[in-house]
């Protein structure tokens, strides 16, 4: 089954209403038949058995799958937790037979997972046979629809998913987008150090052009060394969103700084043996220039002036042979 029709079928939103005992019916899963009626029956079980909604103890539950989040264990957990406690989960997971016996692999649902692992008890998954493409569209449409991930988690994700091995089909129908809007996210994380990203966060609201303005900045000033040190100022419990902005600033600050280093320039004073000013050196973005002050040096300068154009044209033809024969 291809990956465009998998997406059509595999996905169901789950019952909000905790009392319903069934899932929509996915896409039948392939099976082979065992001969005669002992056949039919099994594969009549193991199709309830794909469709149910269960209550599982979450130690049975391995947490499978590439991350589609920034941010799993923050405060939010503790929220949802909360939640759960006082109005009971109202809204299952869903998990996949593991291969070993009586044991699960997550495909969505890793807050809420995380959630009733603070609470106790037993966990509502809805149970579905899926392959690997399968599960990772069921996961990656399920989290568009309900947690809205930023620009950042979905390159991420994407990022993730194709070092993965995953077919650009199956990565566009997880995300629900087409070839250019996979390449728009993956052009900008391939720019950004991880370990920036890891320190920002989702930084929810904050889009490509956003992102992609702090990567271009990458070539100028040390992005992570600047983050570290803007975040160290602020308190743990700054929003993401804020810190991208104050690491942004920063580092456009510090890239306008060393513009305007770069275009003033540097002058070294040129010594001779003894420590005596010969002259000076300048270097900037668009010249080099020697100085020669006529009243500290007047005789060198009455020498230097009157073989200049000789000895520029020597040094010019020097350069020249030397890059010749370089080549």
């Amino acid at each position: 089954m291809g990956a465009s029709l998998m997406a059509r079928n595999i996905f169901n939103q789950p019952p909000k209403d905790e009392k319903e005992s069934a899932a929509p019916s996915p896409a039948p899963v392939k099976s082979s038949k065992l001969p005669g009626s002992v056949g039919g029956l099994r594969d009549s079980l193991r199709e309830i058995t794909a469709n149910s909604i269960r209550d599982i103890e979450p130690d049975r539950i391995d947490m499978d799958g590439l991350r589609d989040r920034l941010i799993l264990e923050d405060s939010s957990i503790e929220d949802l937790a909360e939640s759960i406690r006082k109005h009971g989960q109202q809204v299952p997971i869903m998990v996949r037979p593991s291969d070993q016996p009586d044991r699960y692999r997550i495909i969505y649902g890793r807050r809420r997972l995380a959630a009733i692992r603070r609470v106790g008890g037993t966990v509502k998954a809805i149970v579905r046979t899926l392959d690997d493409d399968a599960s990772l569209i069921a996961q990656g449409q399920e989290n568009n629809l309900r947690l809205d991930p930023s620009f950042i988690e979905k390159s991420l994700f994407i990022k993730e998913m194709q070092e993965a091995g995953y077919k650009p089909g199956v990565i566009q129908d997880a995300l629900g987008l087409t070839r250019q809007g996979v390449s728009n996210h993956r052009v900008v994380i391939e720019q950004l150090p991880d370990e920036l990203v890891r320190l920002i966060g989702p930084a929810h609201g904050v889009g490509r052009r956003q992102w992609g303005d702090l990567a271009a900045l990458s070539e100028k000033v040390p992005l992570v060394d600047i983050a570290r040190e803007t975040l160290a100022s602020l308190p743990d419990t700054t929003p993401s969103t804020d810190k991208f902005q104050a690491v942004y600033v920063a580092c456009s600050s510090k890239a306008r700084g060393a513009a305007n280093q770069s275009a003033r320039g540097q002058t070294t004073v040129v010594k001779d043996n003894s420590g005596s000013p010969v002259g000076t050196l300048s270097v900037d973005g668009k010249s080099i220039a020697i100085k020669i002050t006529r009243k500290d040096n007047p005789e060198f300068g009455q020498w230097l002036e009157e073989r200049a154009e000789t000895t520029l044209r020597q040094l010019f033809e020097q350069w020249q042979n030397e890059r010749g024969s370089g080549s």
